[in-house]
């Protein structure tokens, strides 16, 4: 999917949304100059895996959180987790690093992705890349997850702690 995909399909599907375009952003740590309309809605998003590759998983929490992936997996049942590589990124969600979003769950080839979501996202906004890093996409996150579900991606949603540093 590129981001005129994910325009056009909102689009289609009547999903109401705004749009902030930026310089391409490639972590948290370096969030653009201008104005952010929802700066408590941004979400980060990671791209992760178990040792033998048999859990592959989208995370998405509050952009300001740090997540413990050993308490994640213990809590959520799973092996260890740990990132996964940009290539498995690329062959699965036809993501780059940087890029990772929700949106890529809609990819032909990321139905063997488990995609988890923080319960601080329910009944608000999320901001979520376009499959590009160049813009966000802010939008109720109840659409997002009716759309990703219409297309056989259900969502996990889960309490979701900060780690402490």
């Amino acid at each position: 999917m590129t981001k005129g995909n994910i325009y056009k399909l909102l689009q289609e599907e009547h999903i109401k949304y705004e749009l902030t375009e930026h310089e391409a952003l490639f972590s948290m740590d370096v969030l653009y100059d201008g104005e952010l309309p929802h700066p408590e809605s941004l979400a980060k998003n990671l791209f992760v895996r178990d040792k033998k590759k048999r859990c592959i998983a989208l995370i998405t929490v509050k952009g300001d959180k740090r997540v413990d992936l050993n308490a994640f997996s213990l809590r959520q049942g799973l092996k260890r987790l740990s990132f996964s590589t940009a290539e498995m990124l690329d062959e699965i969600m036809h993501l780059k690093p940087g890029s990772v979003t929700p949106f890529g769950l809609l990819s032909e080839d990321a139905e063997r992705v488990d995609f988890y979501i923080d319960e601080d996202f329910i009944g608000g906004i999320i901001g979520i890349h376009p499959c590009d890093n160049t813009a966000t996409v802010w939008m109720n996150t109840d659409d997002l997850l009716q759309l990703l579900a219409a297309r056989g991606h259900h969502a996990h949603i889960t309490k979701i702690d900060r780690k402490e540093d």
